[in-house]
């Protein structure tokens, strides 16, 4: 196997992906359009998009990693609108979009129009996290779309399956694809929620972090092989695993939650960068063989697909926004914020990736009776078209839309002062725990230790605070980050001892490595104390 390829798709994507980090460009969108541009340019190897790599090796850690930093309290706050979009707007669209399909298409059968539109109606949750997070979406707004695009691909591989059964001849009926719709869904929670306690309590019982951190990179594959062997949804299992494992990260050993932390970061970071250059990569392979349909006719039929995508977002946001709102006072009372803005940020960040067009690379090429497909790679190619509109199109588009409907942003100074009062509540129960254990003889400390003891503590306290304070009139710079200036030279300072205690063999490799461990972790200490 030639692994140089796969190591020059990472290391340019991830180069793009950190150029678009100093760009007001989403990443997402920017190495879409480098994948774009390279597939044609000579020497660059043929990626092709393969279904059995791409959902159940790359999907589970993407998914896994969004689950573990969304919330699940605030989830279930939300469940109405999430489970609106995320079940109710995926199967409408599925009918919809290619009911309509087949209307406009001549010659496609409705039930390759049905693939089509399984295939295009689930948002993406990496698009969806990654503009979220770029453009600045209010909470509420964020948590919604984060919670549908962690279970929509579920619903859409369920009905994707039940219209391939119809298109290729299997049959399929209402009945059968309700009972198969049920079968995935309950059985894919109940997967994850048969294994996420006893897994839960492995990590809390492996005393080093080292195993522990190989357990979480298992945890999303463990959660998807189980459910797909048994005939249930992958998908729902690895999100119900990974809720349960975010909800209780606070009862795993610290060092294992800071070596997690990274390496997620990492692995996200790298997955995601690839998925979406792979995604513009796949121009050459949707460009062959249309068949019948001439590339003018092809576009003409992507850019109606496209519409079509897009207004049936709209047609199912705001009837299932408002409908509740004004069926029910309790909604009213709990959503007082709701107003025509919210579903019309919903609807224009319905962005699609990386998963339909797998979806759509899953489709056979032959069905029961030997013969080809029906318009299959008229599917590959508005899949495709509908991705890359829905990145572009949608994508920079909505930070300008947001700005124009001026949403009311995440009120920093409102979260810090929670975070104050938070920390001071904290603060005054080790106090008292520090005060209750050092009348113990058995605790007692030589005078300068406790007294650092209790400097750390009243420094965390009064940390969150300053923030909410005056900048130095001389540098600008408010007390954290003097702090932070301070600490990080005088660590510096430490550490280039160090160096050059090695260098001159006065201590050798080992022990220096083992000094600026502990150097690392009071830097990283001392950031956390003022809340960087």
């Amino acid at each position: 196997m030639d692994v140089l390829p796969l190591v020059a798709l990472i290391a340019a994507s991830a180069a793009v992906a950190g150029v678009a980090r100093r760009t007001p460009v989403p990443a997402p969108l920017l190495l879409v359009a480098v994948g774009l541009v390279a597939s044609y340019l000579p020497g660059v190897p043929q990626y092709t998009l393969d279904p059995h790599i791409v959902l159940p090796l790359i999907l589970p850690p993407l998914l896994h990693t969004a689950a573990l930093e969304s919330s699940y309290l605030d989830l279930r706050a939300n469940v109405r609108p999430v489970a609106l979009l995320s079940v109710g707007y995926v199967l409408f669209a599925t009918v919809a979009v290619g009911w309509l399909a087949y209307e406009l298409i001549p010659d496609l059968p409705l039930t390759a129009a049905l693939v089509l539109g399984a295939v295009i109606a689930p948002p993406d949750a990496v698009a969806a996290t990654a503009i979220a997070r770029k453009v600045g979406l209010p909470a509420r707004i964020t948590t919604i779309l984060q919670g549908e695009s962690l279970v929509n691909d579920a619903t859409a591989i369920t009905a994707y399956k039940v219209a391939l059964a119809a298109a290729v001849g299997e049959g399929a009926s209402w009945a059968g694809g309700i009972r198969e719709f049920l079968v995935a869904s309950v059985g894919g929670v109940g997967v994850g929620l048969v294994l996420m306690v006893p897994l839960h309590w492995l990590r809390t019982h492996l005393k080093e972090a080292i195993l522990q951190n190989t357990l979480s990179l298992l945890i999303p594959f463990v959660a998807y092989a189980a459910a797909e062997q048994v005939g249930a949804s992958g998908v729902l299992a690895v999100v119900t695993v990974a809720l349960y494992l975010g909800h209780r990260s606070w009862q795993v050993d610290f060092e294992t939650r800071l070596q997690e932390a990274a390496v997620w970061k990492v692995v996200a970071f790298i997955l995601e960068s690839a998925v979406f250059a792979l995604i513009g990569l796949q121009l050459p392979f949707v460009l062959k063989d249309l068949g019948e349909y001439s590339v003018g006719e092809a576009l003409a039929y992507a850019v109606a697909v496209f519409v079509l995508v897009v207004v049936m977002r709209f047609v199912w946001s705001y009837p299932a926004t408002y409908v509740p709102w004004w069926l029910s006072a309790r909604t009213r009372e709990r959503e007082r914020d709701t107003d025509w803005r919210r579903p019309l940020v919903v609807s224009w960040a319905g962005m699609r990736g990386v998963v339909s067009l797998a979806i759509a690379f899953s489709i056979p090429l032959f069905v029961d009776d030997g013969s080809p497909f029906p318009a299959r790679n008229l599917v590959l190619f508005l899949t495709f078209t509908t991705v890359i509109g829905t990145l572009v199109a949608q994508g920079l588009s909505l930070p300008w839309l947001i700005k124009i409907l001026k949403l009311p942003g995440r009120d920093t100074q409102a979260e810090t002062l929670a975070e104050a009062q938070a920390q001071n509540a904290a603060s005054q129960a080790a106090e008292e725990r520090v005060n209750e254990l050092m009348e113990d003889e058995r605790n007692c400390l030589p005078a300068p230790l406790e007294d650092r003891l209790r400097t750390v503590l009243e420094r965390r306290r009064n940390s969150v605070w300053e923030r909410l304070g005056q900048a130095n009139p001389v540098t600008g710079e408010s007390a954290d980050d003097t702090y932070r200036r301070l600490t990080r030279e005088a660590i510096a300072a430490e550490r280039e001892v160090f160096v050059r205690m090695r260098d001159e063999r006065r201590i050798d490799d080992e022990m220096m490595r083992t000094l600026l461990r502990k150097l690392d972790l009071e830097e990283a200490a001392a950031y956390r104390e003022v809340g960087d």
